[in-house]
């Protein structure tokens, strides 16, 4: 175990507030404890001589030495009972009691209060408002939870009390297992991803999986969990994926719900597979956490019956994995030992009298293929069939073989048996193929995940003093806004832009479209006027005789538009040619829970009507980079597709990490467009831009490298 194994692993539990009134919680707890906990047991109530038949002290300090207190005293005295832990040497606090964070003001200072005093201390606090803890190897359920955790090597965190006890109610039925199970509460100290780092070290604990309303630091989660699911699966169910779920998680315990997109990307660089249900979560938490990774993606399906094979194939394809193609030798192998009329193809159709034999023949020479790397074994119940000796045939073939198979024996109370003898096995069984399929799907995107290589961001030579100068012309204006006027930005970060200048009178225009070859762009700058093109702010291929005129006529535009809009000036800029690039966008937006954004895609003023774009979490290195640019689906268009000139793709990923390195370096700029950014040929070039600045945090943004 890791730096919490105090708090699981206990010689001695008090609980604080401890009474043996009917119906109270410090009751529940007591009890809990005293009938299964290896260790000792210590009631804290300053009333009583005796709970339950143990001996009760008045305060922690006066008990004896304490490893973990559970604390169910009003809200008001909860800060002096951690006081009073932290003076006693007590390192592990669980704080069952609520009235903190999610009931508003008052809460949340005494919740800021519980902080200060657990750093004060140095405590490893759960919760305050939360169930407990339960760690199954030595018997300890710290909870008021009316079921105790059974065995098994799946840690199990929630942000949400009632999930555990309906849970563990639901697993206990389906002899499903845990080690370590963590309601987190409000999370005023440990959060979900010290209980990640935890089990990631723990030998014991195979998967780890749990109900989240929000995660409190994005990216310390996904560095956390990219390096534990080296080894160690994390499944998550995370709700508030729609608005109104958002919301209602908001103001449940406390949480800030981030924008959907931003966990959807964030879990995923994590290397987080995310479940949409608690049945998903559990099916794919029962297939790791019993089941070896698959070699390949080919599945073989065995069955007796073809309509559940067809659904079962439909699953397949549903998933990242495929249905094998059987090799030649493998087809004549079925051939030889099916009946004439099963179908030896697959899925194979051992059809409706297979015995045991024959489902244990055909699935031993669909596992011996070199192009399966799991098997499906699907059957429907018959009078020629024993479930309980097809499962001890399952069994046994996939030792043989070492390579994962799931079980779907359709059918009631005659399947019980055979599955509990498959669970000892670790091999799961389902009732509905399709969920069969996703465990072993699960399986795979496993692999994946281990199997991935992330390198690190790329520090490229950068001016960042030249950057926040730039930067700091926000505090000067009315708003905080910058837009081309600042182009200069990108240049200190190394992202090229074309050749121009903003001017204020007509004269200036002239001179700077003179030193320009060929026609010019002009467009009118102003912060107050975002889609310039909307209003004929934008003025393309203007000769030089025409520019005084065109300078004239794009403010007047301006000023008719918006009378009160802030006129910086006009863009002189040199012309692109568009006509053998792309227009592109990489963007920026900072969210409460993972930080900055980063936005790529199909750009100019297609941006908002196709939403054609991918997302990472900064700061990113080339390869997410390079994903980025590939996984929209106009990539074809910078390939080259249809004869077209294909772009310099190095120079939009390039681009993509630079500006990760901006926002990274300036935790101040809140949001950012660089649109259009041309993506041809002979390069990239940034031909607009717009940036939201926090003022104040740009006042402590540390100046120094990072």
């Amino acid at each position: 175990m890791g730096r919490l194994s105090a708090l699981f692993d206990p010689r001695t539990v008090a609980v604080v507030g401890a009474t043996d009134r009917e119906g109270a919680v410090g009751r529940a707890i007591l009890e809990n404890l005293r009938d299964e906990f290896d260790g000792d047991v210590v009631p804290i109530n300053p009333t009583r001589d005796e709970v339950l038949g143990l001996e009760c002290y008045g305060d922690v300090s006066s008990a004896p030495a304490i490893d973990l207190a559970v604390v169910v005293v009003p809200p008001d005295a909860v800060i002096e009972t951690l006081r009073d832990a932290g003076e006693a040497g007590t390192e592990s606090v669980v704080v069952i009691t609520a009235g903190f964070s999610e009931t508003g003001g008052e809460g949340a200072t005494r919740e800021r209060q519980l902080r200060e005093v657990a750093a004060e201390y140095d405590l490893d606090v759960v919760g305050p408002n939360s169930l407990g803890i339960m760690s199954t190897p030595n018997g300890m359920n710290a909870t008021f939870g009316p079921e105790s955790a059974g065995e098994g090597s799946i840690s199990f965190m929630s942000q949400s009390g009632a999930f555990i006890t309906a849970v563990l109610d639901w697993a206990n039925e389906q002899e499903i297992g845990f080690q370590d199970v963590v309601s987190l509460g409000n999370k005023a100290v440990l959060d979900e991803t010290d209980f990640v780092r935890e089990w990631g070290d723990d030998p014991n604990t195979d998967v780890i999986i749990g109900y989240l309303e929000g995660i409190d630091d994005g990216d310390e989660f996904i560095d956390a969990a990219r390096e534990v699911t080296d080894d160690t699966p994390i499944v998550l169910v995370k709700s508030g994926r729609t608005d109104a779920g958002a919301q209602a998680a908001s103001s449940h315990t406390g949480a800030i719900a981030g924008s959907e997109r931003a966990y959807e990307v964030g879990l995923e660089q994590a290397g987080v597979i995310r479940a949409n249900s608690v049945q998903g979560l559990f099916d794919y938490a029962r297939a790791l956490s019993g089941l070896p990774e698959p070699e390949s993606d080919g599945v073989a399906v065995v069955t007796n019956a073809g309509g559940p094979g067809v659904l079962t194939t439909d699953a397949v394809g549903d998933s990242r994995l495929e249905m094998a193609t059987f090799t030649d030798e493998t087809i004549d192998a079925l051939t030889e030992t099916m009946p004439e009329e099963a179908n030896v193809y697959n899925p194979i159709d051992a059809i409706g009298d297979a015995d045991v034999e024959r489902f244990g023949e055909a699935l031993d020479i669909a596992l011996g293929d070199p192009n399966v790397g799991s098997a499906v074994v699907v059957s429907a119940p018959t009078a020629v069939l024993q479930y309980d000796k097809l499962a001890e045939t399952v069994i046994e073939k996939r030792e043989d073989h070492e390579t994962p198979v799931v079980t779907c024996l359709m059918g009631g109370e005659r399947a019980r048996a055979a599955e509990e003898v498959l669970r000892e096995f670790g091999i799961p069984n389902y009732f509905d193929p399709a969920r069969a399929v996703s465990g072993l799907d699960a399986l795979a995107r496993f692999r994946e995940i281990r199997e991935r290589t992330i390198d690190d961001p790329e520090r490229f030579d950068v001016d960042r003093e030249r950057a926040r100068e730039i930067l700091a012309r926000a505090t000067r204006r009315d708003d905080n806004r910058l837009g081309v006027e600042s182009m200069d930005l990108l240049e200190a970060y190394g992202v090229p832009t074309p050749d121009g200048e903003i001017v204020d009178d007509p004269d200036r225009a002239r001179e700077v479209a003179a030193s320009i070859e060929g026609d010019v762009v002009m467009k009118i700058v102003s912060p107050d006027i975002s889609h310039k093109s909307d209003i004929g702010g934008v003025n393309v291929g203007v000769a030089n005789d025409d520019v005084y005129d065109a300078y004239e006529d794009l403010v007047a535009r301006a000023r008719n538009y918006q009378p009160d809009a802030a006129i910086l000036g006009v863009q002189v800029q040199e012309m692109v040619d568009l006509d053998t690039a792309t227009e592109t966008i990489v963007g920026v937006n900072r969210d409460p829970q993972f930080g900055p954004l980063l936005l790529f895609g199909l750009g100019g003023i297609f941006v908002e009507i196709l939403e054609d774009t991918s997302v990472r979490v900064a700061p990113i290195g080339a390869d997410e980079a390079r994903e980025m640019v590939d996984e929209i689906q106009a990539a074809p268009l910078l390939r080259g597709a249809r004869g077209r000139d294909p772009a310099d793709v190095e120079d939009v990923v390039e681009t993509i990490q630079r500006l990760s390195q901006l926002v990274t370096d300036f935790p101040a700029i809140l949001e950012l467009d660089v649109n259009p950014l041309v993506a041809g040929p002979d390069g990239v070039q940034a031909i607009d831009l717009r940036l939201t600045v926090d003022t104040e945090t740009l006042e402590t943004d540390d100046t120094e490298e990072p």
